[in-house]
């Protein structure tokens, strides 16, 4: 939506601009890249993982302590729950919050706003929304696999040579042109 309000400043302004903060995110990515350990993530992953395990032993804990339940006589430790609490559970809720808290405001959302600036905010909403699922889905599915494979450090370098990639693409796009 913000994308689409600058549709009220001039094309050419809004593609420059949007030029100079591919660049600039692109350089700064690069740096920090370049400043990092090769090991940067492994400590922050192995602190989740620690706080997994111990939240899972006290799940375990928690379902030694109540019981199962008889099912023969159908009495449950378990308080029914309506149909529609399946689909709003905690951990849905805490992954809404944590992922649109993370993004508001970064890189990626402020790349978002510039693109649909300059390009159609429908392409820009598909393709912005079809990326983040495919992003967080590959994350859920093989995140401890690609953490333990793929440095942090790798990962920020790859994303300040794309951001440097889109700027230097404009040297060869007029303003005027669409995709």
């Amino acid at each position: 939506m913000f994308g689409y309000a600058t549709t009220v400043i001039p094309r050419v302004y809004t593609y420059y601009v949007s030029t100079a903060l591919f660049a600039i995110f692109g350089i700064r990515m690069l740096r920090e890249g370049l400043k990092m350990s090769p090991d940067e993530g492994q400590e922050e992953l192995e602190e989740v993982q620690a706080e997994l395990k111990k939240k899972d032993e006290e799940f375990q804990r928690t379902k030694l302590l109540n019981g199962p339940g008889d099912v023969e006589t159908g009495t449950s430790t378990t308080i029914p729950q309506k149909k529609w609490l399946h689909f709003i559970s905690p951990i849905f809720v805490q992954a809404l919050t944590l992922t649109f808290l993370a993004e508001w405001g970064d890189r990626s959302q402020l790349t978002t706003i510039v693109l649909a600036a300059r390009e159609d905010p429908c392409g820009v909403a598909v393709g912005g929304t079809a990326g983040h699922g495919l992003c967080t889905g590959l994350a859920v599915i093989g995140g401890r696999m690609i953490a333990q494979k793929i440095s942090v450090r790798t990962v920020t370098i790859i994303g300040g040579i794309v951001f440097l990639a889109f700027a230097f693409s404009a040297l060869f796009i007029s303003p005027d042109s669409g995709f």
